[in-house]
């Protein structure tokens, strides 16, 4: 782990809805790998890596304060990152369906970029999902769009184009990243064909290094025994898909 303060190398608006901000900084890291980052203003928040090379980029939706204002900062501007933090994916498999899920297309493009594999991504409308077509074009093998409202590729959700691709295509591992219920549902489908994945997980974290416990899920701290799990170890979860714990670790239901 380091903790550095970085050059905003650039800053692009990635889709509709969330933003790329690109940074040279020389700590080894690992698809599927987040970091925790700060800026005078802001409180600091975790982030999956979407590039991991000696230049590296954070892709984030806009979706509250903090990273309202990340997207508003400018080239030239400085960040404080730490780590890189958590464990990633294991890309031995020999062949590798990648799903993505909204803004879970992002923390997966080191993946695309590390070995060939065929990616599924979703997307709630065309806006959200746009990007991941010329990634799919450039880094996949093969890869399947689909949207929740018919805007762009197949009128359908994550878990029921994966369903559609197993007809035709045979892999040995599904490398998944998107929302929970996309992630809970798709488990299932994965367990009753008895085929092997590996799911990024979310919760909420506040210290990255597995000190405070506020990212715990049964027995399992998300921030240091994953962010990645397998689906083994993600079928034993009780709380998987059922609900999370709040800022101040008090469990709450999602239904």
């Amino acid at each position: 782990m380091t903790e550095s303060v970085v050059t905003v190398k650039g800053i692009e608006q990635t889709n509709a809805y969330s933003r790329t901000i690109r940074f040279d900084w020389d700590a080894e890291a690992s698809p599927g790998q987040f970091v925790m980052v700060w800026a005078p203003g802001m409180e600091e928040i975790p982030l999956s890596l979407s590039s991991v090379g000696d230049e590296k980029a954070i892709t984030f939706k806009v979706i509250g304060d903090d990273t309202r204002f990340l997207g508003d900062l400018k080239e030239g501007d400085r960040i404080r990152v730490r780590g890189p933090y958590g464990n990633g994916y294991d890309l031995s498999a020999e062949r590798i369906l990648v799903v993505g899920g909204g803004i879970g297309i992002a923390p997966l493009l080191p993946v695309l970029k590390a070995k060939r594999v065929d990616a599924v991504f979703a997307a709630r409308d065309a806006a959200e999902v746009s990007y991941a077509d010329p990634i799919g074009e450039e880094l996949c093998g093969k890869h399947w769009i689909c949207t929740d409202d018919g805007s762009m590729g197949e009128h359908c959700n994550a878990v029921q184009m994966v369903s559609k691709v197993l007809e035709t295509e045979g892999y040995d591992m599904v490398i998944a990243c998107g929302p929970e219920v996309m992630l809970f549902f798709l488990l299932k489908l994965l367990n009753e064909k008895g085929m092997r994945c590996q799911m990024s997980l979310e919760r909420y974290m506040k210290c990255g290094a597995g000190v405070c416990g506020a990212c715990m899920i049964d027995e399992h701290r998300v921030c240091r025994d994953g962010p990645v799990f397998t689906g083994e170890q993600i079928s034993r979860m009780t709380e998987f898909g059922t609900g999370c714990r709040d800022a101040c670790g008090t469990f709450v239901s999602f239904r």
